[in-house]
């Protein structure tokens, strides 16, 4: 069979604009019932054109999110005389005009968004009823009619071609395996990151082990320095990259090497192994007090750096202080303030340190 069929979509707000709506409006290049104000809407799409006069119409499929408690109904009229979609006699208002509609349609050709025509006539009239009894919203995204392409009752002796039953039969068939040549056609465009929905770039994402961006812009620019970023990931580059991803600051990062009491200008080695032992497999990673708003922001981040450094290798967070101590992690330009006293409010989220000091003079 031939895998190109020539198909009509609407898909698009520009396309919907023509048609006659009642209850129901264009929502982005969709449609949508707006359920928080009406149960029930009607819309009657633009007129469809074959060109050809008795053209026998086949399968149209409505591509619409139902939510619980909503349904679809569809309804259709062929005719080779265009006016017979001409406009309504005048009436009292919104919802007698749309009852007009539907008794000019008659009942629904259609409980479902996929199915069968089998009606000749040059024009196709479609009108779609949305109906909502729960709080979520029934949309359409996209309408599509097929026009022409090969049938496999095509393909058989012309005795069968003439048959309606043979023919309807097999369209089930038939509509299986064209929905397989569409899946197998559309499937590059489903792994571009660039041009993939987003329920699939999350897929796609999680293939990739980047699971911790919700924000669909953020997905992309991550995926498309996926290689890069995978090749520095674990250099110090890598981690203070990863450090700025999670916390949203810049950290300083300070390795065994870059503060060994071993080298020759290391003036002070007992503070240094007092600070940063001697273990040439651990560093630290250097924050700003108050990066992490609560005690659990902060174990998260240990948790997910754990995922991020060298095997091997074990990190030290040190939360710096806006303060001046005469030992221990003092940075001179980097947490270096000097002021005057300020009281401690101690709370159940507060941790006392070894070294706090609690009471004193009233001047200290």
């Amino acid at each position: 069979m031939n895998p190109v069929q020539r198909q009509l979509v609407l898909c698009c707000r520009e396309q919907w604009l023509g048609g006659q709506f009642y209850g129901v409006e264009p929502w982005g290049d969709g449609l949508r019932l707006d359920s928080a104000r009406i149960t029930s809407g009607f819309c009657c799409l633009p007129v469809i054109d074959s060109a050809e006069n008795g053209f026998c119409w086949d399968r149209v499929v409505i591509d619409a999110d139902l939510p619980p408690d909503s349904a679809l109904r569809v309804y259709a009229h062929t005719d080779d005389d265009r006016s017979w979609g001409g406009p309504l006699e005048p009436e009292s208002g919104e919802v007698e005009e749309a009852r007009a509609l539907r008794l000019r349609f008659g009942p629904p050709v259609a409980q479902s968004g996929d199915f069968l025509l089998r009606t000749g006539g040059r024009y196709l009239w479609l009108a779609l009823e949305l109906a909502a009894a729960g709080t979520g919203s029934p949309t359409v995204r996209k309408v599509t009619v097929r026009m022409a392409g090969d049938h496999m009752v095509d393909y058989l002796p012309a005795i069968y071609q003439e048959d309606d039953f043979t023919r309807r039969f097999l369209s089930i068939f038939n509509s299986m395996f064209l929905d397989m040549e569409d899946s197998i056609y559309a499937l590059p465009g489903w792994m571009d990151y660039e041009s993939t929905d987003p329920e699939m770039l999350r897929y796609l994402a999680s293939w990739m082990c980047i699971g911790d961006e919700t924000n669909i812009d953020a997905l992309i620019s991550r995926i498309s320095g996926a290689l890069p970023e995978y090749e520095t990931q674990y250099t110090v580059g890598g981690i203070r990259r990863s450090v700025r991803r999670l916390t949203g600051r810049d950290p300083w990062i300070v390795e065994q090497f870059n503060v060994s009491p071993n080298r020759a200008e290391c003036r002070n080695p007992k503070l240094y192994r007092k600070l940063y032992g001697d273990d040439p497999y651990r560093f630290f990673v250097l924050l700003r007090e108050g990066t992490f708003p609560s005690r659990q922001a902060l174990e998260d981040f240990r948790r997910r750096m754990e995922e991020l450094i060298p095997a091997g290798t074990s990190m030290e967070l040190v939360l710096l202080k806006q303060c001046i101590q005469l030992d221990w992690h003092t940075y001179l330009g980097i947490n270096s303030t000097v002021g005057g006293y300020v009281p401690a409010a101690i709370d159940e989220t507060m941790t006392i340190h070894y070294d706090t000091t609690i009471g004193g003079a009233n001047h200290e």
